[in-house]
């Protein structure tokens, strides 16, 4: 099959096309047809083995032990083990894997769902991982009610779009901040109100803020909050060479128990109880992923460089 390996990190250069063999299902396992995958900020922190913390994770810390990147995907069931039921060749489905950069991909029953109707395989290899960060990042960790004034931050990226959908879903009122070139996007979403952060603030009053882009204070983040709202960090790409983004978290999770505000951050997990749910909010018409363009499987690398500029609206795919 045709995938797209690593051997080193680096930058895109250590990405290459080649042929490695078909994966085999085993017992439990279920071999996928990949026909589109995600492609997300975590691609290319593994790719680049940045922050240190990620090779410490058990990712590798001299090389990547996966070759192949991409977790995200959708396709068509090729092969399932023995033991295997629920699920049968030719059933289109969607889930995670481990290394959807190729033509096929070994992954799990608990990993995988059938792929909702209303959408096409590029968008639903648009929604595991980032729709999953939203999900938990409002449910679990936000507590977000209906009613409740809640702000996304990074509302017109990958995760952004999903949260702004996803929080309206539950019934808040849902404020987004973006780029210029995303506003009308975002609002197209569901947001009642949409900053611009290069013209203007976005106040304050919010039981819940959702920050996905990871550059602002916690001084100024808590300044908008309520006295006892929520703040949940997801990630963000703040430099440092050892815990990156991870030290705006370490630093909230520190402050938290001497404020009367919550202060979280998110470590999300790929479950089948998820999938299931973002399943049943996509077919209700709540959830709709957004697609700022499709790439070839030998493209890989110019998606990835793409992604890595941080300005996507919505999510990238790899069509294969």
């Amino acid at each position: 099959m045709k995938a797209i390996v690593q051997n080193e990190y680096g930058t895109t250069d250590v990405l290459e096309h080649a042929d490695l063999p078909e994966p085999e299902a085993g017992p439990n396992g279920v071999v996928v047809r990949i026909r589109a995958a995600g492609v997300d900020p975590g691609v290319w922190h593994l790719m680049e083995g940045s922050p240190y913390l990620v090779r410490l994770m058990g990712f590798g810390v001299r090389r990547p032990k996966a070759r192949v990147r991409g977790m995200d995907f959708a396709g068509v069931v090729h092969a399932v083990g023995g033991e295997v039921t629920r699920f049968r060749p030719g059933d289109e489905v969607f889930g995670t894997c481990q290394g959807s950069f190729a033509e096929y991909a070994l992954t799990t029953v608990d990993s995988i769902a059938r792929k909702p109707e209303r959408l096409g395989f590029d968008e639903a290899a648009a929604v595991p991982i980032s729709a999953f960060t939203a999900l938990q990042a409002l449910r679990d960790r936000g507590r977000v009610a209906p009613r409740q004034k809640v702000l996304i931050i990074g509302a017109g990226g990958g995760v952004g779009t999903f949260a702004v959908q996803i929080a309206k879903a539950f019934g808040a009122e849902v404020d987004g901040v973006c780029g210029p070139a995303k506003v009308d996007l975002v609002r197209s979403l569901g947001a009642a109100r949409v900053f611009d952060y290069t013209r203007e603030d976005f106040g304050g009053g919010y039981d819940l803020i959702v920050d996905t882009a990871g550059n602002r204070s916690l001084n100024s983040l808590r300044k908008a909050l309520t006295a006892r709202g929520t703040l949940v960090l997801v990630g963000g790409e703040t430099e440092g060479k050892w815990i990156g983004p991870v030290g705006r978290t370490l630093r909230a999770l520190v402050l938290g128990p001497f404020v009367k505000q919550k202060l979280r951050g998110l470590m999300s997990t790929e479950n089948q109880d998820d999938l299931q749910t973002l399943r049943a909010l996509i077919e209700a018409g709540k959830v709709t992923p957004v697609i700022d363009r499709a790439y070839s499987l030998a493209e890989v690398p110019e998606a990835v460089r793409h992604v890595r500029e941080g300005h996507t609206s919505g999510k990238v795919v790899i069509t294969v």
